[in-house]
This record gives C-alpha cells, structure tokens and sequence, in this order.
C-alpha cells in the first residue's frame, strides 16, 4: 500500500447546512491525521448544496491527483418530494464518478428525517460519520492498492 504520507484526499462538503458539514470534516481530517495523512494533501472544497457535490467530485476525479474523495452534507426531509430528488441524485451523481474514474467516493451526504439527527451523526464519539468516512476511504484505497 501507500505510505499514509503520500495519500492524497479530496473533500467536498456542503456550505448549506453547514454545521454539519464543518463537523463531518473535522472529525474526518482529525483521524486522517492521526493514521498519516499529511495536512497538505488533503484539499477541501466547498459547494452550496449538495446537488453540486457529484460535479465536483466528478472534476477532482478526472484530475487523476486523489486516491479518494470524501463527500460531506446533509439533507434534512422536509414537507415536499424535494429531499428524495436531491438525496437520490446526489448519491447516484457520486457512485457514477466512483464506477467511471475508478475512485473510491465515500458518500456521507446524510439523509435525514430531523436536523438533529444529521448533528448526533457528525459528532458523537461513537459511530461518527467523519470518522467512518475517513477509515473507509483509507481501507478502500489499501484494498485497490492490493488488486
């Protein structure tokens, strides 16, 4: 595998709700860090909401310059069919830029049904999405290392 000090990550997380998001990537970097990733090989990049994320995975992707893209946000459900559209486009957007570009994009744009639920997710100790993020796109690229 890479050395943890030559791994290049990407991270794309959403300004709308963004508290979230700012959670989800600290605690992301946070555990990067500790298992080697070098601060300046992590580039992040944000976008207004989350129907965005997929363009720009999709350009960091082509730039052949990341061994995998993190992806950050939330969509809280709200009273009309717009939380479907979005949710489900988002996560479609992201696997075709894994499948075409052959990276690992490491989806935690959350769906939620309450904003709470979104916060609990990115900061509690256990079981926190940033950091699940993070260990899963460092176990992807091991295992893409190997193939």
């Amino acid at each position: 595998m890479k050395s943890a000090k030559k791994i290049r990550i990407g991270i794309i997380g959403t300004s709308f709700r963004g508290d979230v998001t700012n959670e989800l990537e600290k605690r992301c970097v946070a555990t990067l860090l500790a298992h080697g990733v070098s601060k300046s090989h992590i580039t992040m990049v944000r976008v207004p909401g989350a129907l965005e994320v997929p363009l720009i995975a999709k350009k960091m992707a082509k730039q052949k310059r990341y061994d995998a893209l993190i992806t950050f946000g939330a969509i809280v459900k709200g009273k009309t069919y717009h939380f479907e559209q979005i949710a489900n486009e988002c996560s479609r957007g992201c696997a075709e830029v894994s499948l075409q570009y052959e990276i690992p994009v490491i989806f935690e744009v959350l769906a939620v049904y309450k904003l709470a639920d979104a916060l609990k997710r990115a900061t509690r100790k256990v079981e926190n999405k940033g950091v699940e993020a993070a260990e899963t796109a460092l176990s992807m690229i091991s295992i893409i290392s190997k193939l």
